[in-house]
C-alpha cells in the first residue's frame, strides 16, 4: 500500500525551493523521526512553510469534479475511488495536510492527484515509507532576462 501526505506549501517557499524538493522531504522525515524539543522546533518550521488546507473549498471542488464518476464514493468525510479490484484509493482532508492511501495500479490515486493539482498550485506529495516526493503541479521556472 502507498500512503501520501499532501501539504500546501507557501508560494514563496515553493518557488524558491523548486528543484530542491528533497529538502522538504528531509524536513518532514526529520520531524517524523524526532522527539522532544527538536520535534517542537521542526513543527514550527513546518507550520511556517505550509498553508492550512482550505477544507470547505476543497470538499466542494472534489465533489464537483468527481461526483459523476461511478467509481467515486464519499463515506464519513473521506473520499474513495475503486476501479474494480485493480486500483483503490482513499483521501482524507485534515487541517494541515491530506492523506491519500492507494493500492493496486496507479489509476485511482491519479484521479485524486489530477483533481487536487487543478485545485491548488503548490501541493507537495510525500510518501515517507517509499521515500518518494514531488509537486502535483510542477512550478515553472521563471526565465529572467
Amino acid at each position: 500500500m502507498r500512503a501520501y501526505q499532501l501539504y500546501l506549501i507557501e508560494e514563496e517557499f515553493a518557488s524558491h525551493y523548486f528543484g530542491r524538493e528533497r529538502m522538504f522531504f528531509q524536513l518532514f522525515q526529520e520531524y517524523e523521526n524526532s522527539t522532544g524539543s527538536l520535534k517542537s522546533i521542526l513543527a514550527k518550521q513546518i507550520q511556517y512553510i505550509t498553508k492550512p488546507i482550505p477544507g470547505l473549498k476543497l470538499h466542494q471542488y472534489i465533489n464537483q469534479q468527481l461526483y459523476r464518476k461511478k467509481d467515486f464514493q464519499t463515506k464519513k468525510g473521506a473520499y474513495y475511488i475503486e476501479k474494480g479490484k485493480r486500483s483503490k484509493a482513499s483521501l482524507e482532508i485534515k487541517d494541515k495536510y491530506l492523506i491519500l492511501k492507494a493500492s493496486g495500479n496507479y489509476d485511482a490515486e491519479t484521479c485524486f492527484f489530477e483533481v487536487l493539482r487543478k485545485s491548488e498550485t503548490s501541493f507537495l506529495a510525500i510518501d515517507m515509507k517509499h521515500h518518494r516526493y514531488g509537486w502535483l503541479k510542477p512550478i515553472k521556472e521563471r526565465k529572467l532576462v
